[in-house]
């Protein structure tokens, strides 16, 4: 329970979904809704008279629609913005990435029905997300970058050289854990791999089925590695990012051939653990147990402690160990309890992980050369 009541506003079109969102808080204890708003011109208004300590946003309106309202939020009067959405596009673009790389710290799918069951799972996950707003880190580098109105994300040139695909086994791999904030801080982190990696890269985001195939595109639009969503018993390759799809396990196998061993990915449906799915847990532990010495464990902003066994059984076996540190961190739960748990090699800001990452394993490279 948080200190005090955080106040919210509601913004949507709808003024079923407003009144239910509204119900749904009051039910809370730790929240209250200070207003409601329409639309994204009224919403704006609103948070200037009433200055909420949290928004929650519709992404489809008419008029001035969740978009363009985040950014002149984000720009004008920075704050928490939890974003409720479907599974809507623009074109190509999925607006609820485009709304977590703009500034918003989570989002909540709407019920696609009005009965009990639906509402209660709205409900539950539209708590937690109210939770990781109240204490997300606004001087993180992203929210600074969209309340100055500068470029949030490093973007890769246009015209940039893909690795050229690669049929080796991977014989190194980099596994990484992110939560709430996740999806910007990978949007920072992949596309600063180069061909130099020559390892695997294993992602474990917290996201509900739906939304990470997009991740994988939206990260494979701006990176020299090929980004795409794992596919059960698919062959774990060099320089490639994998991403574990939402509401799935990801962990990796060996498997013995005739020319020696190899790696694939084994995706399943298994119960949660820390009540997600997929877990960084199960993956980083599979990679210590596979890889050993020639891997490194990433753990990045997020609620929670998923990763921190992983990060220690990853240490334990010898490899590398690389922690978000406090500061850039959207959410500080999961890197703070990896710290405790297992320690790390390196404690490093969003802007330090890839080059972090990079030198723990030649350094491991050069270790098992001599």
């Amino acid at each position: 329970m948080l200190s005090k009541p955080r106040s919210v506003l509601v913004v949507d079109d709808s003024a079923l979904i407003r009144t239910m969102v509204r119900e749904v808080i009051a039910e809370f204890g730790d929240f209250v809704v200070v207003g409601t708003a329409r639309d994204g011109a009224d919403a704006l208004r609103q948070v200037h008279e009433l200055n909420p300590d949290i928004v929650t946003l519709d992404i489809e309106m008419p008029g001035m629609d969740g978009i363009a309202t985040l950014r002149e939020l984000m720009r004008d009067a920075p704050r928490p913005v939890v974003m409720l959405s479907g599974a809507e596009t623009r074109g190509d673009v999925d607006l609820t990435l485009l709304a977590l790389e703009l500034g918003a710290v989570d989002f909540v799918r709407k019920p696609n029905a009005a009965g009990t069951q639906q509402v209660r799972q709205v409900a539950e996950r539209l708590h937690e997300a109210l939770r990781a707003a109240a204490i997300v880190n606004l001087r993180g580098p992203a929210a600074a970058a969209a309340a100055a109105g500068m470029p949030a994300i490093r973007r890769t040139p246009t015209g940039l050289r893909r690795v050229t695909p690669d049929t080796r086994a991977a014989r190194a791999a980099v596994a990484i854990a992110s939560s709430t904030g996740g999806p910007r801080a990978l949007m920072e982190i992949i596309p600063g791999f180069g061909r130099e990696l020559d390892a695997a890269v294993l992602i474990a985001q917290h996201m509900p089925p739906g939304f990470t195939a997009g991740l994988a595109r939206r990260l494979n639009d701006e990176s020299v590695l090929a980004v795409t969503e794992a596919r059960d018993g698919e062959p774990l390759l060099p320089n490639h990012v994998y991403v574990a799809p939402g509401g799935w396990h990801m962990r990796v196998r060996g498997v013995e051939h005739g020319v020696g061993h190899s790696a694939r990915i084994v995706l399943d449906d298994s119960p949660t653990v820390w009540g997600v799915r997929p877990a960084a847990d199960l993956l980083f532990v599979s990679v210590a147990e596979l890889f050993g010495s020639a891997s490194v464990g990433v753990v990045l902003t997020g609620m929670g402690r998923d990763g921190s066994a992983g990060l220690a059984a990853i240490r334990a076996a010898g490899g590398g160990a690389v922690v978000q540190d406090r500061d850039s961190a959207t959410i500080y739960g999961m890197p703070l309890a990896a710290l405790e748990s297992a320690g790390a090699d390196r404690v490093v800001s969003l802007h330090g992980v890839t080059a972090a990452v990079e030198t723990l394993l030649h350094a491991r490279r050069d270790g098992a050369s001599r």
